[in-house]
């Protein structure tokens, strides 16, 4: 917290973050552009809030696409700032992780989380059926080689499938890609979504990035906006403590 608090003491740092927040996943160039700055000064700004874990970064061809991390700030929030106004800021909070993107063939959400785990584990807590249904809801369902069906399956014994995909990529322990849609929209890949985990060795922790993009909707966004955040976290409470939080299944809108 002592970095994020540094970053954000910096005027300079606070426009750039104040830029993402008005569209999410810019490039470089975007940003010096913006801030009208060197890119070597930009370069150094974003490398200061990136260490901070303010900002993530995605690659994209040749491209380094910038976005928000909500993580940090809304640690600040719960710890200096929530318990004191916590009903007007929580729905101040939510409208900021609800940001729209402008341009489609940019991922819709990105969202860090550090785990004291293992990459191999971190990658069963996504796979496995056992795992999943304990921190998520629902389980799991595949195989989980390339080109597979992989399922979302409902806990209650119905043998529901609520989302549904194919396994676009499968790199175990660092690289898991899939699309999500609706049962009932399968085949339909302009109904889809499609969900990336890239997970990293992090010095002795794990650097889990979830990019969730191919949204349709400001309500698909804001659903996965609030959900991923949910179940990420109770993800690394089973990881690092052995149990998860109760609480409700969270869908992801399948498109």
């Amino acid at each position: 917290m002592d970095k994020a608090f540094k970053a954000l003491a910096d005027d300079t740092r606070r426009r750039l973050l104040d830029r993402l927040h008005e569209e999410n996943g810019q490039t470089l160039g975007e940003l010096c552009a913006r801030v009208e700055m060197t890119r070597q000064a930009v370069t150094q700004h974003l490398a200061v809030l990136e260490a901070a874990n303010l900002i993530s970064t995605v690659r994209r061809g040749r491209e380094k696409l910038h976005y928000l991390n909500p993580v940090p700030l809304h640690e600040i929030q719960e710890r200096w700032i929530d318990k004191f106004e916590r009903p007007r800021l929580r729905v101040l909070g939510a409208v900021k992780r609800q940001a729209e993107e402008a341009m489609t063939d940019k991922p819709t959400f990105v969202y860090v989380t550090y785990i004291e785990s293992t990459p191999e584990k971190v990658w069963d807590a996504l796979t496995d059926a056992d795992l999943t249904a304990a921190y998520w809801g629902h389980s799991n369902v595949s195989d989980w080689q390339r080109g597979s069906r992989w399922e979302h399956v409902r806990t209650d014994g119905s043998g529901v499938a609520d989302v549904v995909g194919t396994v676009v990529e499968s790199e175990r322990p660092v690289r898991l890609v899939t699309t999500w849609t609706e049962p009932e929209n399968e085949g339909h890949a302009d109904r889809s979504s499609r969900v990336t985990f890239d997970i990293r060795q992090h010095g002795d922790i794990v650097r889990l990035t979830v990019t969730h993009e191919d949204l349709r909707t400001e309500r698909d966004l804001a659903d996965v906006s609030l959900g991923w955040p949910a179940v990420l976290s109770n993800l690394k409470s089973l990881l690092e403590t052995g149990s998860a939080l109760p609480q409700e299944p969270w869908l992801v809108p399948g498109n």
